[in-house]
């Protein structure tokens, strides 16, 4: 996919040297003129988003990584827009954030797990230009969103269920060393 737009998936090279993007994969949520905002979905860390926000109660719901920029940001995907009012809709049943207190109010009813919301601190961010640059570079692999990729119950695997989503032709790629020198 050469194209840049809202909705996809950038799935890192296998060899991607950068520590923040090394086999991770970005939802990217918004592509402008002036830039690009992404959230990276497959890094959980070691906090729970109790920690995070106020009145959640003393749910388990895992914290992930979104990126290397606004660390003081919290962010939220979802794929329930029915519950969860004001988010935008960045794919098939994908959207990013919305009203917080009903999004609290779900998770402390007992009905949201970890596959429907998910929370992240940070983002990924480009300046103009600077994406389009990366993808000719052939930093990222492209495709299309899917919520079974965005809400992947493994999140360690996700690379790797992204890199599927390619086809046949990258299939071998998923098992390359991180460094061609322990190959």
């Amino acid at each position: 996919m050469n194209r840049i737009e809202s909705g996809m998936l950038l799935i890192a090279e296998p060899f991607l040297k950068d520590p923040n993007f090394q086999r991770s994969v970005v939802l990217l949520c918004e592509h402008e003129s002036t830039g690009s905002f992404g959230i990276t979905i497959n890094r959980v860390i070691d906090e729970k988003v109790a920690n995070f926000i106020e009145g959640i109660g003393n749910h388990e719901l895992p914290l992930f990584e979104g990126g290397p920029v606004g660390l003081d940001q919290l962010h939220f995907l979802h794929r329930l827009p029915f519950q969860i009012p004001g988010g935008k809709k960045i794919a098939d049943n994908i959207y990013w954030g919305g009203n917080l207190e009903a999004a609290k109010y779900f998770i402390n009813s007992g009905k949201a797990g970890n596959d429907g919301i998910r929370f992240f601190i940070g983002y990924a961010g480009w300046e103009a230009g600077q994406l389009k640059q990366e993808m000719k570079e052939k930093s990222w692999l492209s495709v299309l969103a899917a919520e079974e990729i965005v809400f992947h119950e493994d999140p360690k695997s996700m690379w790797k269920a992204a890199v599927k989503q390619l086809g046949d032709d990258f299939s071998e790629i998923i098992n390359y060393p991180l460094d061609l020198s322990f190959n």
